[in-house]
């Protein structure tokens, strides 16, 4: 990881502290009652990790609409039409209950990785992107999976 720059990758590391957060207050009941008394209900458990989640992936969806930006010629269109499928992807699959939701939020990310690569592959993304992308991807699926497993 050295390679990355030093901003996204302290960016990228930041933005999974939600989601551990979400996954450790999920899975640790000590844990939720003292975030349910210090920071309320909305930024524990399982509802952080929907909600952020879901917020992330929109996110996402704007890089990679950055990235189609640079495409030229037959592949600009479809670069577009790809960079919206992560927040469509949100819009329609999560919300049908907790665990349902983490679920989709789990097929999103590793679809977002396969559009990750997709761009990466056609000199869209930069040169450090898969590298940054791959380890926060398995971090945050794996917050995601924790307390379905649990």
């Amino acid at each position: 990881m050295t390679d990355i720059p030093r901003t996204p990758l302290l960016l990228g590391l930041a933005g999974l502290v939600p989601l551990l957060w979400g996954a450790l207050s999920a899975t640790m009941p000590g844990l939720f009652d003292i975030g349910i008394e210090t920071v309320g209900p909305r930024f524990m458990g399982i509802y952080l990790l929907n909600f952020y989640g879901t917020v992330l992936l929109a996110f996402m969806s704007g890089i990679l609409w950055g990235f189609a930006s640079r495409a030229d010629g037959p592949v600009a269109g479809p670069a577009y039409g790809l960079s919206v499928l992560p927040a469509i992807w949100a819009f329609l699959m999560v919300g049908g209950g907790p665990e349902s939701s983490i679920v989709a939020l789990i097929a999103g990310y590793l679809g977002l990785l396969l559009l990750d690569f997709f761009f990466w592959k056609l000199g869209l993304a930069p040169g450090w992107w898969l590298r940054l992308r791959l380890p926060l991807t398995a971090i945050a699926t794996g917050c995601f999976a924790l307390p379905l497993l649990l």
